[in-house]
C-alpha cells in the first residue's frame, strides 16, 4: 500500500511547490507594481528619496570605484596573456572598453550595491516590520508602500546608472594604467584605440541595464524586509534572502537584456 501511495506523494509535493512559486511570483509582481504606481500619486516623500539617493549613490561610490578600477586592470592582464600568443595585442584596448561598458560595469556595480544597499534596506524595513512600526504607519493613515518602498525604488533606479557611468570610466582607466605601466603600451596609441572602440550605444545599453538592476535590488531589499517575520532571526533571514535573490535576478536579467540588445 505504501509503495502505491509513494508516487502520488511526490506529485502532490511538486504541485504544492509549483503553486507556492506562482503565489510568490504574483505577490512580488503586485508589490513591485504598487511601489511603481505610487510614484505618480502624491504625496511624495522627498526626505526618504534624497536620503536613499545619497546612501545608494554617493556612499556606494568608493566600493564600486575600487571594484571597477581593479577589474579593468585584471581584464587587461588576462587579455594580454591570451592575445600575445596570436600577436594581436592591439585588440586589448577594444576588449577592455567593450567588456567594461557592456557587462562588467553594470554587473559588478550591481552586485556591490546589492550586497551593501539591498541588505541594509531589508534589515531596516524588516526591523520596522517585526517591531510593529509599519502597523503604526497604517494607523496614522500612511501608506507604508508609498512611504518606505516607492522612494527607495526610484532612488536606486536613478542612482545605479550614475554609479555604472563612474565604473565605466574607472574600469577603462584601470585597463589603461596596467597596459601602459606594466605591459609597455603607448599611452597615445591605447587612448586612440579606446576612442575608436567605444560606441555610445554600448554605454547607453549598459546604463539601461544599470537602471533595471537598481530597481531589482531595491525591490528585493524592500520586499523581503517587508515580509520578514519572527524577530531578529527573521530579519537576518530576510537580509540574506534579499541579497541572494537580488544577485540571482541581476544575473538572469543581465542575460535577458544582453540577448535582447546584442543577439542577432
Amino acid at each position: 500500500m505504501y509503495q502505491l501511495k509513494r508516487p502520488w506523494i511526490w506529485i502532490a509535493l511538486l504541485g504544492r511547490m509549483a503553486l507556492n512559486g506562482v503565489r510568490e511570483t504574483g505577490t512580488l509582481a503586485l508589490f513591485a507594481l504598487s511601489g511603481f504606481i505610487n510614484v505618480f500619486y502624491p504625496p511624495f516623500y522627498w526626505r526618504i528619496f534624497l536620503g536613499s539617493l545619497l546612501d545608494i549613490g554617493y556612499l556606494s561610490l568608493p566600493v564600486v570605484a575600487l571594484t571597477a578600477l581593479f577589474s579593468g586592470g585584471v581584464i587587461a592582464l588576462q587579455s594580454y596573456t591570451g592575445m600575445s600568443q596570436y600577436h594581436v595585442n592591439s585588440a586589448i584596448a577594444n576588449i577592455v572598453v567593450l567588456a567594461v561598458t557592456r557587462e562588467l560595469g553594470p554587473v559588478l556595480a550591481g552586485l556591490m550595491v546589492a550586497g551593501r544597499v539591498g541588505a541594509a534596506m531589508a534589515a531596516e524595513i524588516g526591523t520596522m516590520q517585526v517591531t510593529n512600526q509599519i502597523d503604526a504607519l497604517k494607523t496614522l493613515s500612511t501608506n507604508p508602500i508609498k512611504y518606505l518602498v516607492t522612494p527607495r525604488l526610484l532612488a536606486a533606479t536613478l542612482a545605479l546608472p550614475f554609479l555604472v557611468l563612474i565604473a565605466d570610466i574607472l574600469g577603462v582607466l584601470g585597463g589603461f594604467t596596467v597596459s601602459v605601466i606594466k605591459l609597455g603600451f603607448s599611452p597615445q596609441g591605447y587612448i586612440a584605440a579606446t576612442m575608436n572602440a567605444v560606441k555610445p550605444i554600448d554605454v547607453t545599453i549598459g546604463l539601461v541595464k544599470a537602471a533595471v538592476f537598481g530597481f531589482l535590488i531595491a525591490l528585493m531589499g524592500c520586499y523581503h524586509g517587508y515580509r520578514s517575520r519572527g524577530g531578529a532571526q527573521g530579519v537576518g533571514a530576510a537580509t540574506t534572502s534579499a541579497v541572494v535573490a537580488a544577485s540571482i535576478l541581476l544575473l538572469v536579467f543581465d542575460y535577458l537584456l544582453t540577448d535582447i540588445f546584442f543577439a542577432k
